[in-house]
């Protein structure tokens, strides 16, 4: 099983939204890292589900339940989405200043890369980032 972290602007999709739909499509990602990101994604993956722009924090934890396919929103071809299932939210959101206050996250990708949408995490930041959200981590 492999980690990731995607993000959405709570105002065009939020937390809430995605544990109405129960599955979704997670579209829209129009850059090539992110692209090449989902595209290693796997059936039983699991991610951190990011509001970004407001709020900056983890919210709640997704299951990848669909691998990569075209993406339907897509104008061009090339794009492609996952299908993503709400697991639960965080007990306690993890904010992006503490994940930037805190040393043994300096390394993480949300951290070093912060433009990018999907971005994945290692087993030891994700161990790391479920204690600081009170998540039981798998």
């Amino acid at each position: 099983m492999a980690y990731w972290l995607v993000k959405s602007e709570p105002d065009a999709f939020s937390w809430d939204e995605q544990v109405a739909h129960g599955v979704e499509p997670w579209t829209g990602v129009r850059n090539h890292q992110a692209k090449r990101n989902m595209m290693t994604m796997k059936r039983g993956d699991l991610a951190f589900f990011y509001h970004s722009n407001i709020g900056k924090e983890i919210v709640g934890v997704v299951e990848i339940v669909r691998e990569a396919y075209p993406d339907p929103t897509a104008e061009s071809g090339g794009w492609i989405c996952v299908d993503v299932r709400a697991v639960g939210p965080m007990p306690r959101p993890v904010t992006l200043a503490a994940i930037k206050a805190d040393p043994a996250l300096a390394d993480l990708a949300l951290v070093r890369q912060s433009r990018l949408s999907v971005v994945p995490v290692s087993d030891a930041h994700w161990a790391h980032l479920c204690r600081m959200g009170g998540w039981k981590a798998a």
